[in-house]
């Protein structure tokens, strides 16, 4: 799988989410990292077998062999870009037997077990998770109890400073005025003009804001800002739009001024947006409706004791100031026992247990996967 056909495939499960959550009526600021789910689905793909596979396949947009290489190398690739962290953790019983072909597709060092103790093993999670997002995401979102066998855990972190800060206002609002008009633009997309604004870190972390029409639901103006970027939507550039009002948001005029260089003019808001995501709310999205099935097994190359998911939730954060970009995410999928076909069930389980709306998009220029993407309500 070539750098290209990893990025489609990343971004691609970025749209759909976009659209599967953020469709009609919604809203809501939120915040979510495909680039965090996706490595996590594949390895799971590369370990499954029967109706589950070909799920998760559909959601990682290939199939289940080539993902199991896959997932290492975007995994490589993030972790090469200076200011992405990224980390993978497994922790299991040391009664669960796991497949070492399986085992081998992981980072060295990344797996661990489980004390038994459910209060000293949620406090080795939390300290992974905050460990590995410098405190940005303090908790593990998935709990750990007795009957969680094994948990597989992805962990992203991106920082950036901006390379042209923005003045801080103190009125709610950050300005900035640059001589570089081809960062902004309009894209034209079926639903109407996309106005895209790319401010640069120093480096290369790109968020770029986007900015549809009023009607339009927020999952598509993020899904269409994807299509953007991956050169789906012709995008005309600061410098060559029309006067008047080409895009939402945009004014393009001549003004009276000193200084006869033309300027785009930026103004926005400064954001910190967090969100928790129940992955199983929206199973058929993540290709994980039929791996919770507890009645069999899905995942024989992980484990020759049947397995199912229990388990899946990311916890992501993202915060936009004057000076720069923050943002992380921890991802985490649990997999409980699940029953052999043609096993008699008779174990017994007792169980005791107490401006105005706009997205942004968060890439590295020279891997332009979407790293966050998010939505923010003013």
């Amino acid at each position: 799988m070539d750098d290209r056909t990893l990025v489609g495939a990343v971004n691609g499960l970025t749209a759909r989410w976009a659209r599967g959550t953020l469709a009609g009526g919604s809203t809501g600021e939120t915040v979510f990292s495909a680039a965090g789910v996706w490595p996590l689905l594949a390895l799971l793909a590369a370990g499954a077998a029967g109706p589950a596979r070909g799920e998760l396949e559909q959601a990682v947009a290939t199939d289940a062999a080539t993902a199991a290489g896959a997932s290492g190398r975007l995994l490589a690739r993030l972790d090469a870009m200076d200011g992405v962290d990224t980390a993978v953790g497994l922790w299991t019983r040391a009664s669960l037997p796991l497949a070492p072909g399986w085992l081998s597709l992981l980072p060295a060092g990344a797996h661990g077990h489980f004390t038994g103790d459910v209060e000293t093993d949620r406090k080795t999670l939390d300290a992974w998770a905050a460990d590995r997002t410098h405190g940005m995401v303090p908790r593990m979102p998935v709990a750990v109890d007795r009957n969680t066998l094994l948990l597989l855990a992805n962990a992203l972190a991106l920082r950036t400073d901006w390379a042209e800060p923005f003045q801080d206002h103190h009125t709610g609002t950050l300005f900035r005025s640059s001589r570089h008009l081809d960062m902004a633009g309009v894209a034209a997309t079926p639903f109407g003009p996309l106005t895209m604004a790319k401010v640069n870190g120093t480096n290369g972390i790109e968020v770029h804001l986007l900015r549809g029409p009023d009607h339009v639901a927020p999952g598509e103006v993020l899904a269409a800002g994807v299509a953007a970027l991956g050169g789906t939507y012709q995008v005309l550039p600061g410098n060559l739009l029309p006067y008047g009002r080409p895009g939402p948001g945009v004014v393009v005029e001549d003004v009276t001024s000193f200084d006869p260089a033309p300027a785009l003019d930026l103004t926005t808001v400064p954001f910190t947006v967090d969100a928790e995501h129940d992955l199983l709310d929206h199973a058929e999205l993540f290709g994980l409706a039929r791996a919770r099935d507890a009645g069999t097994g899905h995942f024989p190359g992980i484990s020759v004791q049947p397995l199912a998911v229990g388990a899946a939730k990311q916890a992501a954060t993202a915060t936009f100031g004057a000076k720069g970009f923050r943002a992380a995410a921890v991802t985490a999928v649990s997999l409980i026992a699940g029953s052999a076909p043609g096993q008699a069930r008779q174990a017994r389980r007792v169980r005791v247990e107490f401006l105005r709306p706009f997205g942004f998009l968060a890439v590295h220029r020279l891997f332009p996967a979407v790293l966050v993407a998010g939505w923010v309500t003013p």
